[in-house]
């Protein structure tokens, strides 16, 4: 029995060393939350920005820690990251971990949104960041930088720095790898172990920060649905009234003037400057040349946006003109200045075989503004 005592409690005092020399290798670490990697090459230890991305932080965390509760019931009560490796690694790069297939197409079973903050970029060397395989692709997969890199900001995720660690960072870096970028001998994260320094970091609770996250996207989602379906009937709506206003013409198409303008008639010969919207003739919207139309429907699209891709179009109305008949047409009823809706029958858009998306036999709406005669 005395044996036994003895054995608990020099376990016990071990613990307490063990625990006091951590705590000690780290004494100097300001108030924060801080992920320490251990790996075959060594350690290194990540200051994270849990205040400024708490989401991303809050999926690296719970990852780490086992706590998640997201992950597909494999990874259940695992702490995710301990004997994964970096399975990607380019030299004046950057270091990639966090795959459990160490392929680069493994994930925990969920992917989550891009979290950015415009003080966290790749401004230096020891960036942590999400890998994803695309905007709001984000799992479990991380690197960090060893070099700059500003052309990646605000497409991955910042969610950290080296603050410790960066020979080792740095070593991993310059190890052989096969023509896939794969380490010929696998550097292993044997364990991600997370630091807790100050009241803030000690009430950062990763795994309800993260569900929370899903279900406040959840409820976005239905909001973001629910609008989109009273923009298309209230669309509708709209077009029922003008169309019962229209003016018909012998091919069939039908025109509306919302506002009339005080510029020139256009002729079928004309070469116009104009914005376009175009619809289903359930209201749903196709396309728009218009950023203001866009916003008023709710639909921007960010690609298009980022490349000032919302600018009128260059029409020719001419009859050998490469447009659908109905929209030639229309314009060549319009003036310089006018707003019209188009409805236009499907024998004058795309025909009996539809093109582009357009399913065969669509009629089609366009809302039109003529900016100015070109030719």
């Amino acid at each position: 029995m005395r044996c036994f005592s003895n054995s608990i409690n020099f376990i016990f005092l071990l613990s307490l060393v063990v625990f006091s020399s951590c705590k000690k290798s780290y004494s100097n670490l300001e108030d924060g939350l801080y992920a320490e990697i251990k790996t075959t090459k060594g350690n290194m230890v990540a200051k994270l920005a849990f205040k400024k991305v708490p989401v991303t932080v809050a999926n690296f965390v719970s990852l780490a820690e086992g706590t998640n509760t997201l992950v597909d019931s494999i990874y259940l009560e695992k702490k995710f990251y301990n004997g994964l490796t970096f399975h990607r690694v380019v030299d004046s790069f950057m270091i990639q971990g966090g795959d459990p297939l160490a392929n680069g197409r493994g994930n925990p079973g969920y992917r989550f949104k891009n979290e950015f903050h415009p003080d966290l970029n790749h401004n230096k060397p020891g960036v942590l960041a999400m890998a994803n395989g695309g905007p709001n692709t984000n799992g479990s997969q991380f690197y960090i930088t060893e070099v700059p890199r500003p052309d990646l900001n605000n497409h991955y995720s910042v969610f950290g720095e080296l603050v410790m660690g960066a020979e080792v960072q740095d070593s991993i870096s310059n190890v052989k790898t096969d023509a896939n970028e794969k380490p010929l001998e696998d550097i292993i994260i044997e364990e991600i172990n997370i630091i807790r320094k100050g009241k803030g970091a000690e009430n950062f609770n990763a795994p309800k920060i993260f569900k929370n996250h899903f279900i406040q996207e959840i409820r976005k989602e239905k909001k973001r649905k629910e609008r989109a379906k009273a923009i298309i009937r209230d669309t509708k709506e709209k077009f029922i009234e003008q169309q019962e206003q229209a003016t018909t013409l012998p091919s069939g198409l039908q025109y509306f003037i919302s506002k009339l303008g005080k510029g020139e008639k256009l002729s079928e010969n004309t070469i116009v400057k104009t914005h376009y919207t175009v619809y289903f003739s359930s209201g749903k919207l196709i396309q728009t040349s218009s950023l203001e139309k866009a916003k008023a429907l709710e639909a921007v699209n960010e690609k298009r946006l980022n490349v000032n891709g919302y600018q009128p179009i260059r029409a020719d109305i001419s009859p050998d003109a490469d447009m659908i008949p109905g929209f030639k047409e229309g314009l060549q009823q319009l003036c310089v200045g006018d707003k019209a809706t188009l409805f236009i029958p499907y024998h004058l858009a795309y025909g009996e075989s539809g093109n582009r998306g357009i399913p065969p036999k669509t009629d089609l709406i366009f809302e039109v503004e003529i900016l100015e005669i070109l030719k």
